[in-house]
């Protein structure tokens, strides 16, 4: 157990010598000394100054610090290799209260992580991969493109999408990206039909996203100013440079 909590220390202090009572002073001592890291209040970890403790993974501790929860946009984007950047942060798609209670980022030592808060019926689109020896549950590449169209400020940008989508065309599933999308809002559904009709998708198969209704045009990039020419067939503003 590299990661625990305050409630595991206790029962666990007995075993070690250690009685409840002290336990407090303990933890604080053991980490003043190096011996253990408190990543937030009543959390920990083993440091890996320890013998046979390797030092923990970012994405290890984002799955200790809020369940259920999914590692998102921009760091997903990193990890399925869409981006070329690397974030300094990692994004934490969750339907959880963040642990902060603010929904705010919480920095531990030299990482932040940013919470991000979704509905439970919008919790999906998740795989499981191995990071070292722990579980870590990540946004599939439909899922994690389809948060970047909702949320471009916590993926690099709008034009990091787009390149993502560029990179990623080949290898796209068409039928799952269109499958979640309808899960979502009406204007990922459009921005998405955009993206795909300019990739040279087959019109039929962008029939489901192209029937949704939808009431009034919505930005092509929701961060940037509604300037640009109108797409009356998706109804999206197409508020990109040069265009």
């Amino acid at each position: 157990m590299v990661i625990f909590n305050a409630d595991q220390a206790k029962d666990l202090a007995p075993t070690v010598g250690i009685s409840k009572e002290y336990l407090r002073q303990a933890l604080h001592h053991l980490t003043k000394a190096g011996w253990i890291i408190r990543l937030r209040k009543g959390l920990y970890s083993l440091s890996s100054s320890m013998p046979g403790i390797a030092p923990l993974h970012e994405f290890e501790i984002a799955m200790a610090l809020i369940q259920p929860a999914a590692i998102s946009h921009w760091s997903a984007l990193n990890y399925h290799g869409l981006t070329e950047q690397t974030p300094r942060i990692v994004f934490i798609l969750t339907p959880a209260r963040a642990p902060n209670h603010a929904g705010k980022a919480l920095r531990i030592h030299e990482t932040t992580y940013q919470f991000i808060h979704t509905k439970s019926n919008r919790f999906f689109g998740i795989e499981t991969v191995w990071i070292n020896d722990s579980k870590v549950n990540i946004t599939d590449k439909e899922r994690t493109l389809l948060d970047c169209l909702m949320a471009p400020q916590y993926c690099g940008g709008f034009s990091e999408v787009l390149y993502a989508f560029e990179k990623n065309s080949k290898q796209l599933d068409i039928q799952k990206i269109i499958e979640y999308a309808l899960k979502l809002d009406t204007s990922t559904i459009k921005r998405l039909g955009w993206i795909l009709e300019h990739q040279g998708e087959n019109p039929e198969v962008l029939q489901p996203l192209l029937a949704a209704p939808i009431k009034g045009y919505r930005a092509l990039d929701p961060t940037s100013p509604r300037r640009g020419p109108c797409n009356k067939q998706w109804m999206v503003q197409v508020n990109l440079p040069g265009k």
